[in-house]
């Protein structure tokens, strides 16, 4: 696909549909997650993701500089092996970035241990860590459960894993899709984890995608880097990014016709967009999902730029939170994005209403807008929680959407008591 940011309202085959299921979905691939005394709560707090021989892996990382060793051990190990990865290893309640020199040990002897009790090489072995900063991990009790880890592969494991790896998350992402391409039924499974410090750079936010595709490396590769910019690429939350920050994806399997692959990039790239928007919808403290639409851009990017600029607007989500539809916070939101375009021609609309037009308000009932933003606000995990906002800023086909939440005063109740 040319466009390095499609939207999910561009995706209209429809070929992929959803399924029950979830990373292990695709042929071939295994999960686990169990209880390993990580956290003080005893819930789930290692996974396992097991992939077929033969399988490629290509991955976003973030960009912070004080990034976790984990993170430079999977971008060196899928360099040097060319995306030839089969294990990766997921440890939730310690982020085991900024410990020193101890990041990097303790990394690779657990990735080395289980390697060695898979029976595979080193370099084909990732760790994955999520939690609090500075916090190493307990690694005598991660090599202690690592039989059991191994034992517990399961292709229905799909759930166990999911939940292994939240932290401050409520709720559980994953799903699986499925399609008929050229005679031969196509599976793409994914997790996440992500609630807090959100705000990917392309927060702390973990994502895993497999599909029972055959693909090079070079080519997997680039389809995941525009499948990020479309998806974990256009969340936020609260406008922090992590150390940790990681998105797999595997692909394995016979290859596909080429005529297919964009088809399969579309199913892609819906996997990617549903596990970010539960990122988003799953933010501390948040009520609701806000979708930022916006047209007529002179390009894509400068559109992703000025919907992400909107979506993180601490105001606008203040406002959508207060179910007050002041929409001179968007407009002010729009206009210090950094992109240039002509005033007059700025159109927006909260959800059904329009109240703005080619550069001046329009009569609306902020009541009726109130009321529709209420009604959404209430419907949390539900389908009707997402309160719209589009824009159109000229007569560009640039075009991108990004996905944010509100603002509650939980959020600053969560966040303040995070250590203490």
């Amino acid at each position: 696909m040319k466009n390095a940011l499609l939207n999910l309202s561009l995706l209209t085959s429809s070929l992929w549909s959803p399924i029950s299921g979830g990373i292990t979905t695709p042929d071939g691939f295994l999960a686990a997650g169990i209880a390993a005394g990580l956290k003080p709560s005893g819930k789930k707090d290692l996974a396992l993701l097991y992939a077929p021989d033969g399988a490629c892996c290509s991955g976003t990382f973030t960009q912070s500089v004080t990034r976790a060793y984990c993170v430079d051990l999977c971008i060196d190990r899928i360099k040097a092996s060319e995306g030839k990865i089969r294990a990766v290893v997921i440890n939730s309640g310690h982020a085991n970035a900024c410990t020193g020199s101890r990041g990097k040990i303790d990394s690779e002897i657990i990735t080395n241990e289980l390697a060695q009790r898979l029976g595979l090489s080193n370099e084909e072995v990732l760790i994955c860590s999520t939690g609090l900063i500075g916090e190493p991990i307990p690694v005598a009790k991660v090599i202690s459960h690592l039989d059991h880890l191994i034992n517990s592969l399961d292709k229905e494991a799909y759930l166990d894993a999911a939940n292994a790896i939240l932290t401050t998350d409520l709720k559980v992402k994953q799903i699986a899709y499925q399609a008929v391409l050229g005679g031969r039924r196509i599976s793409i499974g994914g997790m996440a984890k992500g609630s807090g410090m959100i705000h990917p750079s392309m927060a702390t936010m973990l994502s895993y995608i497999t599909c029972d595709v055959g693909i090079d490396y070079t080519l997997w590769s680039e389809m995941i880097k525009r499948v990020t910019e479309s998806s974990f690429n256009a969340i936020t939350v609260d406008g922090d990014t992590s150390t940790n920050d990681t998105f797999l994806a595997f692909s394995s399997g016979p290859k596909l016709d080429p005529r297919y692959l964009s088809t399969l990039e579309e199913g892609l790239h819906l996997t990617a967009q549903y596990l970010a928007k539960a990122i988003a919808r799953d933010g501390e403290g948040a009520n609701c999902l806000i979708e930022i639409q916006v047209e007529g851009a002179p390009s894509d990017l400068e559109a992703h730029v000025i919907a992400r600029t909107i979506a993180s607007s601490s105001l606008v989500k203040t406002a959508v939170h207060g179910l007050d539809p002041n929409w001179g916070r968007i407009i002010a939101a729009l206009g210090r994005a950094g992109i240039s375009f002509n005033f007059n021609d700025v159109q927006l609309w909260i959800g059904p209403y329009q109240i703005f037009s080619n550069g001046t308000p329009l009569e609306f009932d902020r009541q009726i807008v109130s009321n529709f933003m209420q009604a959404r606000i209430k419907g949390k995990y539900l389908i009707d929680d997402l309160i719209s906002i589009k824009l159109r800023i000229g007569r560009g086909r640039g075009s991108a959407t990004a996905w944010g939440c509100d603002l509650s005063d939980q959020y600053v109740r969560i966040n303040a008591d995070y250590t203490t």
